[in-house]
């Protein structure tokens, strides 16, 4: 299993984690607890999103990618167990995020809450999905054409 799936795995696991306790307890602290955790979940995911297409780009002038493939890991461009984790991944942190987000809607009586920095989350999801894609993503080559086409 590469590190990248690794990761994914155990940040899924401890975001959910974080998120159910903060929504159970949702003192100040597990307030602060939950939105340390997205923001930095969410950069994470921004920070692979741009280091996944840099290398797509990189392998697109001899392969052909799609948005699909790169960061859904549509098609054959990853092996069934790797694709799985990262789509369990995936599914687990856009429910948690949702699911945490509508539980608490409202913080100390006023609308609006925390627990929506939640939803923000998935996008380690799709980051982690491009980064491994672009690294180790199996595509088709790219069909050269001729200068008179």
């Amino acid at each position: 299993m590469s590190k990248i799936v690794l990761f994914n795995r155990v940040a899924t696991v401890g975001f959910a984690v974080v998120a159910v306790l903060s929504a159970i307890f949702f003192t100040s602290a597990w307030r602060v607890a939950i939105v340390a955790v997205c923001v930095f979940l969410f950069a994470a995911g921004v920070a692979t999103f741009l280091l996944g297409y840099f290398a797509a780009v990189q392998r697109s002038r001899e392969e052909e990618i799609s948005v699909t493939q790169l960061f859904f890991l549509a098609g054959e461009v990853a092996p069934k167990n790797v694709r799985l984790a990262m789509w369990y991944c995936f599914a687990a942190q856009c429910a948690v995020g949702l699911g945490v987000a509508l539980a608490r809607p409202s913080t100390d009586g006023k609308a609006g809450s925390v627990m929506a920095f939640a939803v923000m989350v998935p996008m380690l999801g799709i980051g982690l999905n491009g980064l491994w894609a672009g690294k180790f993503g199996t595509f088709a080559p790219r069909e050269l054409k001729s200068a008179s086409e």
